[in-house]
C-alpha cells in the first residue's frame, strides 16, 4: 500500500517532476553536441539553470514566505526564517554532460538549520526517493530500509573520487584501498545525492565523500535517518550545516568505516 504523503512532500514531488520534463529532453540533445567542443558544457549549464528557475518557481508558489540555498542561484532569504529549501537542480552534471543516464534533482526542506525533508528523483529511471522527519523513507511509495548486512566481506560500499582541482588525492587512494582490501567492491558512480538514497535503499551499505556541499547531502540525509541508518562526517563527529563531507552507513558498518577510514588517514600523517 502506498504511504500517504504530506502537502509538504507533494509540492517538492510535484517540482522535481516538473523540472525533470525538460532534463530528460535535453538530455536526449546531448548526444547531437558532442561534435562541438564549446556546445555540450554550455548547454549542461543552460539545462540545469533551467531546472533551477522551474524548481524554485514552482516551490515559490506553493510556500512564499520560504527561503532558497542553490547550487546555481545562490541564497535567496526568505520572511519565514526557519523554513529554507536547499536544491542541487542537477546532481551527476558530468555524466549528464557524458550521456550517461545516471543523474538526478534533489530538493531538500532545511527546518531551523536541521534537514527536515528530501526528495531525490531519478527522472531516467523513474525513481522518486523521498522522506520527512518522523514519516519514514520511501521509493515510489515502498517503505526503504537501510541493509542489514553485518560482514564487511559481504559490503559494497559507494564513493566520490576527488577530481581534478580538488585535494586528498592521496589520502582518499588510502582510503580507497583500505575498503577494496575488506569488502565486496566500491562504486564510484558520480552523484552524491543518488548515492545516498541507495544506501537508504539498501543498495549500497556505505557511502563516503570530501568535498561536498549542503546541496549535495540533505535531501540524503533526511532519507538515511529515516530509513534507520547513520550519518556523520568521515571522522564519526556529528553532521552541521558547514560539513563539507559524510559517511553514511547501516548501523553495523558506520563504526567500522569510521574507524577503517580514519586508520586510513593517520597512515599518512
Amino acid at each position: 500500500m502506498a504511504h500517504p504523503r504530506s502537502a509538504l512532500v507533494n509540492v517538492m514531488i510535484a517540482a522535481a517532476q516538473k523540472a525533470s520534463r525538460r532534463l530528460v529532453r535535453d538530455f536526449g540533445e546531448i548526444e547531437n553536441l558532442q561534435v562541438s567542443k564549446k556546445g555540450p558544457a554550455d548547454f549542461v549549464s543552460n539545462a540545469d539553470r533551467k531546472a533551477e528557475d522551474t524548481i524554485r518557481r514552482e516551490l515559490s508558489k506553493a510556500r512564499p514566505a520560504y527561503g532558497f540555498l542553490m547550487e546555481e542561484g545562490g541564497v535567496i532569504d526568505g520572511a519565514d526564517t526557519s523554513n529554507r529549501w536547499i536544491i542541487d537542480p542537477l546532481d551527476g552534471t558530468t555524466n549528464f554532460l557524458h550521456g550517461i543516464p545516471h543523474f538526478a534533482i534533489s530538493i531538500a526542506l532545511e527546518r531551523d538549520s536541521e534537514p527536515f525533508a528530501g526528495v531525490i528523483y531519478s527522472p531516467v529511471h523513474d525513481e522518486m526517493f523521498w522522506a520527512e522527519k518522523g514519516s519514514g523513507a520511501f521509493l515510489n511509495g515502498r517503505r526503504l530500509r537501510v541493509s542489514g548486512r553485518r560482514q564487511f566481506e559481504d559490503c559494497l560500499f559507494a564513493t566520490g573520487i576527488p577530481f581534478k582541482g580538488r585535494p586528498h588525492h592521496a589520502l582518499y587512494l588510502r582510503q580507497l584501498a583500505a575498503v577494496m582490501k575488506v569488502s565486496a567492491g566500491a562504486r564510484r558512480m558520480g552523484a552524491a545525492a543518488l548515492d545516498l538514497a541507495h544506501v537508504a535503499a539498501g543498495r549500497y551499505d556505505g557511502f563516503w565523500e570530501t568535498d561536498l556541499q549542503s546541496w549535495d547531502m540533505a535531501a540524503g540525509v533526511v532519507l538515511m535517518r529515516e530509513a534507520g541508518g547513520y550519518v556523520s562526517e568521515i571522522s564519526g563527529r556529528r553532521l552541521t550545516a558547514a560539513s563539507q563531507e559524510i559517511l553514511a552507513a547501516n548501523d553495523h558498518q558506520h563504526p567500522m568505516m569510521v574507524k577503517l577510514l580514519g586508520q586510513a588517514a593517520r597512515e599518512g600523517g
